[in-house]
């Protein structure tokens, strides 16, 4: 399939661009020469290699039977003669032609007498004892006879049934009995190639309909769907079959209908990163201005300006670097964190300042952090997580205000390397439809109108710390848990070289 391959969401500020996918290679399409044209020649094959291995018995028995008839017809000839008289030489001549023979003896017991001859032959070519041979003997010498010259004589010998104590012994030509197996060979293969025809077309017409036409009809699915893949009409109907054709067109349609949401998720997030390139260009420059009016503010006396312009100013610094850090990295991925010992009570405090969460009198904010406690984190990708936690929990209590103390609580605790920070709330919890794709982007939010961005970022900012978040199912409301695991390599390295 040729699928269109998406270039990074955020390009150059001045000229941002798009993939482009006006070059497209045509999908190979398969030749005259394909499985139906390949399931019949391989039917007519194997169905006349069939008929071969079947016609060179029919042959030997056939050459065994005219030879048993030969034997039989010349017994009964032989049994025809009175014993003790005369047979007249006219009657004799006529059995041999009869039977076809030049010479008949018979053994009974251990006496051995010639009945009838005629002109004998002046020399004998071969002996054949039809008493013990085997089908491959009888094989070998069906196939002998077709490559034998003409006017050869056979001395056969064997037992047509009349007398079980007794054997006959013949002496015939190979002639008639060459002809008669070419006029039987003959009669085999017209009558193998009507049967393999027949055969060929039954085998052919069904396996043409159970696999052929459905894997056509897949691979035409494939080759369409992949000219236009983010077209839901190309998407493969699957026919219902219970058999592995079916599994296979369930799983296509399965596949297609994936690949076509993702490729058009991804154009939106394109054209969104376009769009969101070019307000953060701007954006910036607002900030800036904003950043040089703040600055003012600490000149006034007023003490609760002198206490919240520091918050102001930090909040712009940590807005403009992060548009810069956007336009410089100029793609969606976050930066590398860089990470020191910062105390969380502080931070969270910050965080709760921001939102307005410290002067709410309509719920409680609580935070249950020691002073001491320390984390090894970047500061500014911490404050975005526990700010982006913070404002779903408000956004979760504002949702049942009147209820009974609604409640917003920060808890951090440190387990040996490992901090656990909870941010919990009392709100109406996370709908089940939405925790399948809690922190994937534009899927997981929790309320209408939301993008699940909030939850998308703070998991890519604690896994890039190497920790996690999750969601916990403890009591109502709503508890995210935050992993925060030290650098244990880099601070063993630092307290190695210390020691050292």
């Amino acid at each position: 399939m040729n699928m269109r391959e998406d270039d990074d969401t955020f390009s150059d500020i001045d000229e941002p661009a798009i993939a482009s996918d006006t070059q497209k290679e045509s999908p190979a399409r398969p030749g005259w020469f394909g499985l139906s044209a390949k399931l019949l020649i391989l039917t007519i094959v194997f169905v006349m290699v069939a008929e071969v291995l079947v016609f060179v018995p029919s042959v030997a028995n056939f050459r065994k039977s005219w030879l048993m008839q030969r034997l039989g017809a010349a017994q009964i000839a032989a049994l025809a003669a009175a014993p003790g008289e005369e047979f007249p030489l006219a009657a004799r001549v006529e059995l041999l032609r009869n039977a076809q023979v030049h010479a008949v003896a018979l053994k009974r017991g251990d006496s051995r007498n010639l009945v009838f001859q005629s002109e004998m032959p002046t020399g004998i070519a071969g002996h054949y004892d039809l008493r013990e041979a085997g089908w491959p003997e009888l094989i070998w010498d069906a196939l002998n006879v077709f490559i034998s010259p003409a006017g050869q004589y056979f001395r056969v010998v064997g037992r047509p049934g009349f007398g079980t104590e007794q054997f006959v012994e013949i002496v015939v030509e190979q002639d008639p009995l060459k002809t008669a197996m070419i006029n039987f060979g003959l009669g085999i293969l017209g009558l193998s190639i009507i049967i393999s025809m027949i055969t060929a077309a039954l085998v052919y017409l069904a396996l043409n309909t159970m696999l052929v036409r459905p894997m056509t009809r897949i691979t035409h699915s494939m080759v369409r769907f992949g000219e236009d893949p983010e077209d839901p009409a190309r998407v493969i109907t699957p026919s219902g079959r219970r058999d592995e054709v079916g599994t296979a067109e369930r799983e296509l349609a399965h596949m297609q209908h994936e690949l076509s949401g993702a490729l058009q998720q991804k154009n939106r997030l394109a054209a969104l990163g376009l769009a969101v390139s070019k307000i953060n260009h701007d954006l910036r420059n607002m900030l800036a201005s904003a950043q040089l009016i703040s600055d003012r503010l600490g000149d006034v006396q007023d003490p609760l300006v002198q206490r919240m312009a520091p918050k102001l100013i930090n909040s712009l610094d940590r807005a403009i670097r992060l548009c810069t850090d956007t336009l410089k990295f100029g793609r969606a991925q976050e930066a590398a964190p860089v990470r020191v010992m910062c105390a969380l009570k502080p931070l969270v405090e910050e965080v709760g300042d921001a939102l307005g969460l410290s002067d709410s009198h309509a719920f409680t904010w609580r935070i249950d952090i020691a002073d001491s406690l320390q984390a090894d984190v970047d500061r500014d990708q911490l404050y975005r997580v526990m700010a982006n936690l913070a404002r779903n929990a408000l956004q979760a209590v504002e949702m049942i205000y009147g209820g009974t103390n609604p409640t917003i609580s920060i808890s951090a605790v440190r387990t040996g390397a490992v901090v656990t920070i909870d941010v919990s709330d009392t709100g109406g919890g996370v709908p089940e439809k939405a925790r399948a794709h809690l922190f994937e982007p534009f899927q997981g939010s929790a309320r209408k109108g939301g993008t699940g961005l909030g939850l998308a970022i703070a998991a890519e900012l604690i896994q890039a710390h190497g920790g996690e978040i999750t969601l916990q199912d403890e009591g109502p409301g709503t508890t995210f848990r935050v992993t925060l695991p030290d650098r244990v390599v880099e601070l063993h390295k630092t307290q190695t070289s210390a020691s050292a």
